[in-house]
């Protein structure tokens, strides 16, 4: 048992909550996205809040948990679908959301704190002429050391890639935990020790990332009777070599007139939409071969009235995870997967998949970059109806060659590509060798022998442990 009362007498000189509400509260991200996650996770709290004002806080803090045997578990604003940020063994919540200065900003490249929002980022960079390469659709709320530790990608992806792509982050900074925790500085392969480990065996106080020139992006919807010649258009648009976009994403009807609201003004039931954002020396030539092809467009940020854009969100918030997002809101029986249909087939992995799955998985795609190829990731509305039927239209992907990320699993492992990070595992063993950091999410350290193959459902022992 943790002596959290000697720990919080130890913390005194640190922002310390110990209301339990706010600090259930601060404990808890999107995980309710899945059903199978609300289930699991939702009586998941911590027992103290501590807010770092900067890294030798962090370190200090760190050094108070790791001699009380404390778990700590990161947080930034909680923007995550995971369960990524969310105490499975109770402890601290360490909240970097107070961490949030932008340091400097250079001809191609920004250092910033862990905590600072990226929409904050941008409005410092783009005094600059310059702008994030790319950003969750959480971007007016979600922090960028949340983004780094927990993200993949995300808008700005169709021309950048992944955030693990190397060069996409140029350093980091991450206390340890230890007895005597560590300031580290990493560059080049070490990064990925710590990016997308969602804070399991270091804390990311700092970061140096690379920037691109800033656009006033125009948004786009583009209307199509059906979903797969929306999709092959996308593809084509997203192959153009002389043209500049940041978002391209077709999604299936009905579900931009059923749950893009504010935007069904501009919509039919029975279209599917292309969302866009096309820096704006390039929208009258895609508007080009948008004449070509067998779409219309229904809504352009350039051109319409200030009366009918005022309230409309960006199209930014129309992708991504906010498609779910803004399906939950309107069916909260809803939830969605994430795929990955491999280059260079992947249209005819689309494709399959609609027509085996049909209305019960309307389709949603992003097309990014990946190993160097224009191919798209899917982001698909699940009818959600039982547990069972869920693992199922999952076997039914994996059967016809895609892969799952499955976003109703709170591992890293679950979640990615079922196998062990040895790099980030390694690296666990050097910076947290009591196993302190956001414990439950690293199967390889909690069950090593766990076999990840074997389609059994992995349960945390701290789960039943916080109940």
């Amino acid at each position: 048992m943790t002596d959290i009362a000697a720990l919080k007498a130890d913390l005194a000189a640190f922002k310390v909550e110990d209301n339990p509400a706010i600090v259930k509260q601060k404990s808890r991200d999107f995980f309710w996205y899945s059903p199978v996650l609300k289930r699991q996770l939702d009586h998941v709290t911590g027992d103290l809040v501590v807010s770092p004002r900067n890294e030798a806080e962090v370190v200090e803090i760190l050094k108070a948990c790791f001699r009380h045997g404390v778990p700590v578990t990161p947080r930034g604003t909680g923007t995550g679908n995971y369960g990524q940020a969310m105490p499975l063994s109770r402890g601290v919540v360490l909240s970097l959301a107070d961490m949030n200065v932008v340091k400097s900003v250079e001809r191609g490249r920004v250092t910033v704190e862990a905590g600072a929002v990226l929409a904050q980022i941008d409005r410092e960079t783009r005094k600059t002429g310059q702008e994030l390469r790319m950003h969750p659709s959480t971007y007016a709320t979600a922090t960028i050391g949340g983004f780094i530790a927990g993200g993949s990608g995300g808008v700005g992806s169709i021309n950048w890639g992944g955030l693990r792509d190397i060069g996409n982050v140029l350093k980091l900074r991450v206390v340890t935990m230890e007895e005597m925790p560590r300031v580290l500085e990493m560059a080049g392969a070490d990064l990925l020790k710590v990016m997308h480990a969602y804070g399991t065996n270091g804390i990311i106080t700092e970061l140096e990332l690379p920037l691109d020139a800033s656009y006033d992006w125009v948004d786009m919807l583009i209307g199509f009777d059906a979903f797969m010649d929306a999709g092959t258009f996308a593809n084509h648009i997203a192959n153009r070599d002389g043209l500049l976009f940041k978002e391209i994403a077709p999604i299936a009807a009905p579900v931009p007139y059923d749950y893009f609201l504010r935007h069904q003004k501009f919509l039919r039931r029975e279209q599917s939409v292309l969302c866009v954002m096309a820096a704006p020396h390039s929208v009258e030539p895609f508007l080009a071969l948008v004449a070509r092809s067998k779409g219309e467009v229904a809504y352009r940020s350039d051109t319409t009235s200030e009366a009918d854009r005022k309230g409309l969100p960006p199209v930014y918030e129309l992708t991504w995870n906010h498609t779910t997002l803004r399906g939950l809101r309107v069916d909260p029986t809803i939830t969605y997967l994430q795929v990955l249909y491999p280059f260079p087939g992947h249209l005819k992995h689309v494709e399959r998949m609609v027509k085996l799955l049909g209305d019960e998985v309307p389709a949603h795609l992003e097309f990014i970059r990946f190993d160097g190829n224009v191919c798209c990731t899917g982001l698909p509305i699940v009818r959600y109806t039982t547990d069972e039927r869920l693992d199922e239209i999952v076997r039914l992907h994996e059967d016809n060659g895609c892969f799952i990320f499955n976003p109703h699993r709170y591992t890293l492992e679950e979640g990615g590509m079922k196998q062990t990070d040895a790099v980030q595992l390694a690296f666990k063993r050097e910076a947290d060798p009591k196993g302190l950091l956001n414990p439950g999410k690293m199967i390889a350290w909690d069950n090593p022998d766990f076999d990840l193959k074997s389609n059994k459902l992995y349960l945390f022992p701290g789960l039943q442990a916080a109940e």
